[in-house]
């Protein structure tokens, strides 16, 4: 008996570590891709920082986030695709979950006295060119160009609101699928880096012309409510004059503000027609109403913008969040990229191109329109 006793007791022990280094290796299992693939946006994200903040390439409008997705692309048609299942978890939570975190953060970079500071008459300018501009894209890229919903939208939000953060915001809205949102994003690196070149040009002919305000304060103005990105709008200000340049980025913080309210009507807007319409119909009997897909952390961006709006936090602690904003923002870029297929781009095809052309076109005449409009009405 003792000897059976000693038997029992050391197979015991043995059986233990061996079911503790079963749990041990499958944690592992699921914890690695997550890690490998943090590290891998961590990275690209931090060198497309790193190379955003060369002299070269701020005189030129390219941001960190557009850098980003560059790198992600080339990455992800390369070398990413042997890495793919050691990294792909970690990817998959950078574009999704790191992304919303991005979007709540930004609201650091505003506050409501922002407003004030461009006037009724600015804040009009904003509503009416996004409004125009989004309406534009919906109509033409779904009857003219007969483009998918997704894209089509996609690339309005892009064009009418801040860039590749509008689409990235409003993906989840949409549920879109990556190629789609990618080649949005691509038409904003290039109409918005082409803006870059073109105001400078449009201002000197503006004085001439006197389309809208020749000050450059007013100029400003019309460069903040047309150019896609924040960094595009403070190049193309700042290649006029110091004055058009903060007007031009008022301007444009008003019109990012405007993402917030965009994606709730957004949304509530989906919701509705995805239940007035006949695909709820389906083996000959009525499916549930379709559940409002209410972008939540649109309310946390807000409180973010209030609560920044008090300047309650000291600077450094500010500068702190938007520089890990601007990091976190990267990284969901990036792991945009990394699961980009030019292939899929280029199945895409000229279409959302030419959409987006279109809209550019209607930003800086129709823009115009609507700068001079309203500030005989209201400046």
């Amino acid at each position: 008996m003792p000897a059976l006793e000693s038997a029992n007791a050391a197979n015991s022990v043995h059986i233990a570590p061996a079911g503790a280094r079963h749990s041990q290796a499958g944690f592992s299992a699921r914890v690695r891709p997550l890690l490998a693939g943090l590290a891998l946006s961590g990275l690209i994200a931090y060198a497309s920082i790193a190379l955003g903040d060369l002299g070269w390439m701020q005189a030129h409008g390219l941001s960190a986030l557009m850098i980003a997705i560059v790198l992600g692309i080339a990455l992800g048609n390369t070398v990413y695709p042997r890495l793919a299942g050691n990294c792909h978890t970690g990817v998959t939570f950078s574009k999704q979950t790191l992304l919303r975190l991005g979007i709540i953060l930004y609201g650091f970079r505003l506050t409501f006295q922002d407003i004030g500071q461009v006037g009724f008459a600015g804040v009009a300018i904003d509503a009416l060119v996004l409004t125009s501009t989004f309406a534009l894209a919906m109509l033409l890229g779904t009857r003219l160009f007969k483009l998918d919903r997704n894209t089509a939208l996609l690339i309005g939000a892009g064009s009418s609101i801040c860039g590749a953060a509008a689409v990235m915001a409003v993906e989840p809205v949409l549920k879109g699928r990556t190629e789609q949102v990618t080649v949005a994003v691509s038409t904003v690196v290039v109409f918005g880096t082409l803006a870059i070149f073109l105001y400078p040009l449009l201002y000197r002919l503006n004085l001439d012309w006197h389309l809208v305000g020749t000050a450059p304060a007013s100029f400003g103005v019309y460069i903040g409510s047309t150019v896609h990105e924040v960094a595009q709008v403070v190049a193309a200000g700042h290649a006029i004059d110091q004055d058009a340049a903060n007007a031009a980025v008022i301007a444009k913080m008003v019109r990012v503000m405007m993402l917030a309210p965009f994606l709730l009507i957004l949304s509530t807007w989906l919701a509705r027609r995805d239940r007035s319409s006949g695909a709820a119909v389906a083996r000959g009997r009525l499916e549930p109403p379709a559940r409002l897909a209410i972008p939540w952390f649109v309310f946390a961006f807000i409180a973010v913008v209030g609560f920044n709006s008090l300047f309650l936090l000291p600077h450094p602690v500010v500068a702190g969040a938007i520089a890990v904003d601007t990091m976190l923002l990267a990284m969901a870029m990036a792991a945009l990229g990394l699961t980009t297929h030019v292939s899929a781009i280029r199945r895409a095809g000229v279409k959302p191109l030419i959409l987006a052309a279109i809209l550019f076109c209607w930003l800086i005449a129709g823009g115009a329109t609507i700068n001079r409009s309203v500030m005989a009405w209201l400046g």
